[in-house]
Order: C-alpha cells, then structure tokens, then sequence
C-alpha cells in the first residue's frame, strides 16, 4: 500500500481511469476543528481528473465510479471528497 493516503488514491485513479489529467488535493488544513477532521490530517480531499472513462455517464455515474475506486480511502480515514469529473472534450 502507497505510503500515503494521498498517494494511494492518485496511484489507484491513474491505474483504473488512465486521466489526462488528475489533481490530488488533500484540503484537511481548511477542515481543521469541523466534523471528521484529525490532527495528521487526509480526510479532506479535492480532486480534479479528466478521463475518458467518464464519456457518456451523467455527473452522478462519475461520482459513483470514483467514489468506488476510493471505497478504502474511506475506510481509511477519508471524511469528505469533493470532486471534478470531466471528458477530455469538456476539459478543453
């Protein structure tokens, strides 16, 4: 397992979506003190990716999707997600 809760969720996106683009970004220090946060933090991330794997799926199947491939980050501490799913034709 990647040494980070961070690197795991990059590693397993990538793996599973190929994105040509992806952002990982863990915003638990905006978090501090709020439900589910911790001290380390890796609870509150963002993330921004663009696949192709999303074509023809609604926003909601998107969400679905990766929220799947992440079902152990959740497991692992992850409180909150805010995510940015988009085709390469929506992202240009």
């Amino acid at each position: 397992m990647a040494e980070t809760l961070r690197d795991w969720m990059e590693m397993r996106l990538r793996a599973e979506l190929t994105p040509q683009h992806l952002d990982v970004i863990d915003e638990s220090h905006l978090h501090a003190g709020h439900s589910g946060a911790r001290p380390g933090g890796e609870t509150h991330y963002r993330l921004d990716i663009v696949s192709a794997s999303f074509e023809g799926k609604s926003r909601v199947e998107r969400h679905r999707l990766v929220n799947g491939l992440l079902d152990q980050a959740f497991a692992r501490g992850l409180h909150a997600l805010a995510l940015r799913a988009r085709t390469p034709a929506e992202a240009s």
